[in-house]
């Protein structure tokens, strides 16, 4: 994986395109510990997810898990789930952060990449991108996120549709279920989402944070925990400098419309 920090932004990148940008042992390490990364670094007021070549990410490496573990020897079921909870390690990490993510979606997704590409909250695809799980194909289940991203993000019945059946979907549906956010030429993809993040940045970026947060965690919670966690959210922003000059803005506004 390729990163950087540039004007607030965390720019992550898959890189590894002659597989696909699946993850292999080692690349699983390295997100796990961008994911820790972003979501503790104060410089890190958003993030940009993207990678190289023809695909966006085809999840985990299929072919290296077939070949050998972790430490050159063949791979083992333990080798597997130990992998995974790696990567579910830095999928946990940004998903529960107060940063919000775009990613950028130049082409397909597969496998774990579902879960991987749904740990960010705004999702920009291209036209040309498809979606598919193939996970039962290869006698797997879901895994990296899949199971609770996905049905979060399209509803259980779609959810089941993908992982039960070689469906590939592509960009135009993928918008209709919700799947991504928005879409866009494939030569667009990459200027649009760093506007996106460029966005947040320059504006009320704590808000966004705290708002993603909040969004975010609250399925898994009471109404009870969500509803005091919201009202102690808003309180703290309130005494921030940035909420109360664009509270006064608006205020002042508003009155000189009534006027």
């Amino acid at each position: 994986m390729l990163f950087a920090l540039e004007d607030g932004v965390a720019h992550l990148t898959f890189n590894r395109p002659a597989s696909l940008n699946a993850m292999d042992f080692a690349m699983g390490e390295l997100w796990r510990d961008l994911g820790e990364w972003v979501a503790s670094d104060p410089a890190v007021k958003a993030v940009l997810l993207d990678a190289t070549g023809p695909a966006f990410c085809a999840g985990g490496d299929v072919i290296a898990m077939g070949s050998a573990g972790a430490d050159g020897g063949s791979v083992a079921g333990a080798d597997v789930t130990a992998m995974a909870g790696v990567i579910h390690a830095g999928i946990r990490a940004i998903v529960e952060s107060d940063v919000p993510v775009v990613a950028a979606v130049q082409g397909a997704v597969a496998g774990g990449g579902l879960g991987l590409m749904l740990t960010a909250d705004w999702i920009v695809a291209a036209d040309t991108a498809k979606f598919s799980s193939k996970y039962a194909n290869i006698g797997l289940s879901p895994d990296l996120g899949v199971s609770t991203l996905l049905p979060a993000a399209i509803g259980q019945r779609r959810a089941l549709q993908l992982v039960l059946q070689d469906v590939t979907v592509d960009a135009a549906t993928a918008l209709d279920w919700g799947l991504v956010t928005e879409v866009v030429p494939r030569d667009e993809v990459a200027g649009r989402a760093r506007a996106v993040a460029d966005g947040w940045v320059s504006g009320a970026w704590e808000a966004y944070g705290e708002a993603k947060r909040l969004v975010r965690t609250g399925a898994h919670r009471t109404f009870g925990e969500n509803l005091a966690d919201e009202a102690a959210t808003i309180g703290a922003l309130f005494d921030t400098d940035e909420a109360r000059a664009r509270v006064a803005g608006f205020a002042a506004a508003s009155r000189s419309r009534r006027s």
